[in-house]
């Protein structure tokens, strides 16, 4: 079970994104005499995130982040619970209906970005897909966009082969952007950028929310960007969210033993020290059946 339950929100709060015992289990075959196993993978995870809220999750690899973002983008059904956006639940079979209101920034922008359009045209195929105005009115909006994220006009006409990772990078969060959606889930999306250019680049995501009015999830490993970044922290570990609190909280007054391990093994940097026991984290058994 949770060592932190979810914190309810007041009755009067706006919430953006709410999570509701979700659960994703994955089956595992064992050979034709040895009965099926399961792995769970995100195991009871309840969350709100209010409007225009940066709520960070932070955790391991292998933790199940990526498989939450995955849910909530509707790209992965839930085992069981539910997600709702502004008080509706999300259906998964309805993917383009929800691009308009939820969108990703992944790890890796070279990857997500398509080796054969001009950055112009990668941005620009979101609205042509939702029919959002005339071919006039989508080409002035992805100008708009990509002078926003601060690429150049001669970079339009580009490929991405072309770029460097931090232009890579503010092409896809223009993609990302171009459809005016209210929530961005943002999957490590500085993890593979030198360090001068991460801080460019969240310093751009900062910028972004107070101009759209944005909620963000940030998913990340690393707890120094969390620290930046976000309002609230969300600690997952082994498919559950084990602490949940302000960012200051967190950081500063750490209440689950896995919580003060990451922030250990994150501020420790002297040769001798080591790395803490993860037993320590005094943390159920590994989520396997």
């Amino acid at each position: 079970m949770n060592s932190i339950a979810q914190a309810p929100a007041s009755p009067g709060d706006d919430i953006a994104l709410e999570l509701c015992a979700l659960h994703r289990v994955y089956k595992l075959k064992r050979g034709l005499f040895r009965t099926p196993g399961e792995i769970r993978a995100v195991n009871n995870v309840s969350l709100r995130i209010r409007k225009g809220e940066t709520l960070g999750l932070v955790g391991e690899s292998g933790c199940g982040k990526s498989t939450l973002a995955k849910m909530l983008l509707g790209l992965l059904a839930p085992t069981s619970g539910n997600v709702l956006i502004n008080g509706r639940e999300i259906d998964t079979g309805h993917r383009k209906a929800l691009a308009r209101s939820i969108q990703p920034i992944f790890q890796d922008p070279y990857s997500s970005l398509n080796p054969r359009r001009t950055v112009a045209d990668i941005v620009g195929v979101p609205l042509a897909l939702h029919q959002v105005g005339t071919a006039a009115e989508q080409r002035q909006r992805v100008r708009d966009m990509l002078d926003m994220v601060g690429m150049p006009e001669r970079t339009h006409a580009q490929y991405p082969n072309q770029l460097s990772g931090g232009q890579r990078q503010r092409v896809a969060i223009a993609r990302a952007l171009v459809l005016r959606p209210e929530i961005l889930v943002c999957d490590e999306p500085t993890s593979a950028l030198d360090v001068s250019v991460q801080a460019q680049i969240l310093n751009l995501l900062l910028d972004l929310k107070a101009e759209f009015g944005l909620t963000y999830l940030f998913i990340s490993h690393d707890l120094g960007v969390v620290e930046h970044l976000v309002d609230r922290v969300a600690v997952m570990h082994q498919g559950a969210i084990v602490e949940l609190g302000t960012r200051e909280q967190v950081f500063a007054r750490p209440q689950h033993g896995y919580t003060r391990m990451l922030l250990a093994s994150a501020l420790t940097p002297e040769p001798g020290l080591g790395l803490p026991d993860i037993e320590q984290a005094g943390e159920r058994d590994v989520a396997v059946a």
